[in-house]
Protein backbone atom coordinates (compact mmCIF):
# COMPACT_ATOMS: atom_id res chain seq x y z
CA UNK A 1 0.00 0.00 0.00
CA UNK A 2 1.29 3.10 -0.79
CA UNK A 3 -1.08 6.26 0.55
CA UNK A 4 0.37 9.80 -0.82
CA UNK A 5 -1.09 13.04 0.53
CA UNK A 6 -0.94 15.68 -2.28
CA UNK A 7 -0.14 19.04 -1.77
CA UNK A 8 -0.81 21.84 -4.26
CA UNK A 9 2.05 22.07 -6.98
CA UNK A 10 0.92 25.64 -7.88
CA UNK A 11 -0.35 28.37 -6.10
CA UNK A 12 -1.92 32.02 -6.74
CA UNK A 13 -4.82 34.09 -6.29
CA UNK A 14 -6.83 32.25 -8.79
CA UNK A 15 -6.63 29.45 -6.91
CA UNK A 16 -4.40 25.92 -6.67
CA UNK A 17 -2.88 22.73 -9.01
CA UNK A 18 -2.25 19.64 -8.34
CA UNK A 19 -1.14 17.26 -10.48
CA UNK A 20 -2.87 13.92 -9.09
CA UNK A 21 -0.50 11.66 -11.38
CA UNK A 22 2.18 12.36 -14.15
CA UNK A 23 4.72 10.86 -15.93
CA UNK A 24 2.40 6.92 -16.28
CA UNK A 25 0.47 5.80 -19.32
CA UNK A 26 -3.34 6.53 -18.07
CA UNK A 27 -6.34 4.02 -19.78
CA UNK A 28 -9.07 5.33 -17.89
CA UNK A 29 -10.06 8.37 -15.39
CA UNK A 30 -13.36 7.73 -13.66
CA UNK A 31 -15.00 9.57 -11.07
CA UNK A 32 -16.61 7.77 -8.37
CA UNK A 33 -19.24 9.35 -5.50
CA UNK A 34 -19.81 7.04 -2.54
CA UNK A 35 -22.96 7.88 0.10
CA UNK A 36 -21.81 7.30 3.67
CA UNK A 37 -21.73 3.79 5.26
CA UNK A 38 -20.84 2.31 1.49
CA UNK A 39 -18.44 0.05 0.60
CA UNK A 40 -16.07 0.18 -3.24
CA UNK A 41 -13.96 -2.17 -4.14
CA UNK A 42 -13.45 -5.55 -2.95
CA UNK A 43 -11.81 -7.11 -5.51
CA UNK A 44 -8.11 -6.54 -7.04
CA UNK A 45 -6.44 -6.65 -10.63
CA UNK A 46 -4.21 -8.67 -12.37
CA UNK A 47 -2.75 -6.23 -14.74
CA UNK A 48 -3.88 -2.23 -13.77
CA UNK A 49 -2.35 -0.71 -11.38
CA UNK A 50 -5.14 2.08 -9.86
CA UNK A 51 -4.46 5.27 -8.73
CA UNK A 52 -7.41 6.25 -6.29
CA UNK A 53 -7.15 10.30 -5.43
CA UNK A 54 -10.25 11.52 -2.00
CA UNK A 55 -11.72 14.61 -4.09
CA UNK A 56 -13.45 14.95 -0.93
CA UNK A 57 -14.80 13.22 2.24
CA UNK A 58 -12.92 10.28 4.43
CA UNK A 59 -12.93 6.68 3.63
CA UNK A 60 -11.15 3.57 5.79
CA UNK A 61 -9.36 2.11 3.61
CA UNK A 62 -8.69 -1.75 3.50
CA UNK A 63 -5.75 -3.39 1.54
CA UNK A 64 -4.40 -7.19 1.58
CA UNK A 65 -1.16 -8.20 -0.23
CA UNK A 66 -1.38 -12.49 -0.41
CA UNK A 67 -1.96 -14.64 2.79
CA UNK A 68 -1.05 -11.46 4.65
CA UNK A 69 -3.31 -9.61 7.47
CA UNK A 70 -5.68 -6.93 6.11
CA UNK A 71 -4.44 -3.90 6.59
CA UNK A 72 -7.06 -0.55 7.52
CA UNK A 73 -5.85 3.32 7.53
CA UNK A 74 -7.71 6.35 7.40
CA UNK A 75 -8.09 8.35 4.03
CA UNK A 76 -9.19 11.63 3.45
CA UNK A 77 -9.53 14.77 1.01
CA UNK A 78 -5.98 14.84 -1.19
CA UNK A 79 -4.64 11.55 -0.98
CA UNK A 80 -3.52 9.27 -3.52
CA UNK A 81 -3.90 5.33 -3.01
CA UNK A 82 -1.48 3.09 -5.32
CA UNK A 83 -3.11 -0.21 -5.64
CA UNK A 84 -0.46 -2.44 -7.38
CA UNK A 85 -1.63 -5.75 -9.29
CA UNK A 86 -2.91 -8.39 -6.92
CA UNK A 87 -3.18 -5.67 -4.31
CA UNK A 88 -6.85 -6.65 -2.68
CA UNK A 89 -8.42 -3.46 -2.10
CA UNK A 90 -11.80 -1.86 -0.61
CA UNK A 91 -12.90 1.89 0.24
CA UNK A 92 -15.58 1.92 3.41
CA UNK A 93 -16.96 5.65 2.74
CA UNK A 94 -17.08 7.60 6.42
CA UNK A 95 -19.26 10.69 4.91
CA UNK A 96 -20.64 11.46 1.60
CA UNK A 97 -17.35 10.91 -0.44
CA UNK A 98 -15.81 11.51 -4.48
CA UNK A 99 -13.05 9.46 -5.79
CA UNK A 100 -11.37 9.76 -9.08
CA UNK A 101 -9.78 6.35 -10.29
CA UNK A 102 -7.06 6.75 -12.62
CA UNK A 103 -5.84 3.17 -13.80
CA UNK A 104 -2.80 1.98 -16.36
CA UNK A 105 -4.46 -1.40 -17.15
CA UNK A 106 -6.90 -2.94 -19.00
CA UNK A 107 -9.48 -1.95 -16.37
CA UNK A 108 -11.44 0.55 -18.54
CA UNK A 109 -14.67 1.53 -20.26
CA UNK A 110 -16.76 -1.96 -21.89
CA UNK A 111 -13.02 -4.24 -20.26
CA UNK A 112 -13.52 -3.18 -17.24
CA UNK A 113 -14.53 -6.42 -15.82
CA UNK A 114 -12.08 -8.14 -17.66
CA UNK A 115 -9.23 -7.11 -15.09
CA UNK A 116 -11.34 -6.79 -12.01
CA UNK A 117 -11.61 -9.82 -9.87
CA UNK A 118 -14.55 -9.86 -7.11
CA UNK A 119 -13.57 -11.21 -3.68
CA UNK A 120 -15.39 -14.25 -2.58
CA UNK A 121 -14.55 -12.97 0.62
CA UNK A 122 -14.68 -9.26 1.29
CA UNK A 123 -12.11 -7.51 3.07
CA UNK A 124 -14.25 -4.64 4.20
CA UNK A 125 -18.41 -5.02 5.16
Amino acid sequence: MQIIHKVPDFVDERGEVTDIVYGIDVNSITVITCKKGSVRGNHYHKKTTQYTYVLSGKFELFIQNGGEDVQSKIIEKGDLVISPPNEKHAFKALENSMLIACCDGPRAGKQYEEDTYRLEKPISK
